[in-house]
């Protein structure tokens, strides 16, 4: 195998020609979509059964559903940042631009309640951030308010998103995943990409 790792890496980032084919296929898929192979898709590329399930999952969780897209990749934001996932934290702002938030929005993420969100938007903060501090912090009282700004579907689709990117903040951070660099174009684009 001629897997390219960088010095900070703890596992091997492998290129297209070192996967399967089908994992080579989702690198063709995500090159397309985003203008880069993410470094975590690269790493997990080392267990090709996992990359291709991630991926699959990431498609219904971070695609236009009962929240748009956009601000799912803000809430992956936001629980990034309070990960200190400096991986996550790059890509889903990048992502949340592309997906058509608004620069004033993307720099918001962390000091939402004076941001320009809607309070729908900022319960939403609310609550994955207590998300944050363990499954519990959602007591009877956090699920009343968030239920008064969402329906059912959006608070699923909240709770999977806040609980997903604890998740993929350890994963990068645990395995010293280096930040993918960035195409150039940052402009809207309202596609269902995997998300990470």
């Amino acid at each position: 195998m001629t897997a390219v790792s960088t010095t900070d890496s703890r596992i091997p980032l492998l290129e297209r020609d070192d996967v399967p084919t089908d994992v080579a296929q989702l690198y063709d898929k995500l090159l397309a979509e985003r203008g880069v192979v993410p470094n975590m898709f690269k790493g997990l590329a080392n267990v090709p059964p996992l990359v291709l399930g991630i991926a699959a999952f990431l498609k219904p969780l971070m695609g236009d559903g009962a929240l748009p897209g956009w601000y799912k990749e803000l809430i992956a934001t936001r629980i990034a940042s309070l990960n200190c996932c400096e991986y996550c934290v790059s890509a889903h702002r990048h992502l949340a631009l592309k997906r058509g938030a608004t620069f004033g929005q993307v720099a918001s993420y962390d000091n939402f309640e004076n941001g320009p969100f809607t309070e729908k938007e900022k319960a939403g903060f609310r609550y994955a951030s207590l998300l944050h501090q363990s499954g519990h912090a959602a007591n009877e009282a956090a699920f009343d308010a968030i239920s008064e700004h969402m329906n059912c579907q959006e608070i699923v689709e909240l709770t999977a998103i806040a609980g997903a990117f604890e998740m993929f903040a350890r994963i990068n951070s645990s395995l010293r995943i280096p930040v993918t660099p960035l195409p150039e174009s940052t402009g809207p684009d309202h596609s269902h990409e995997p998300a990470s």
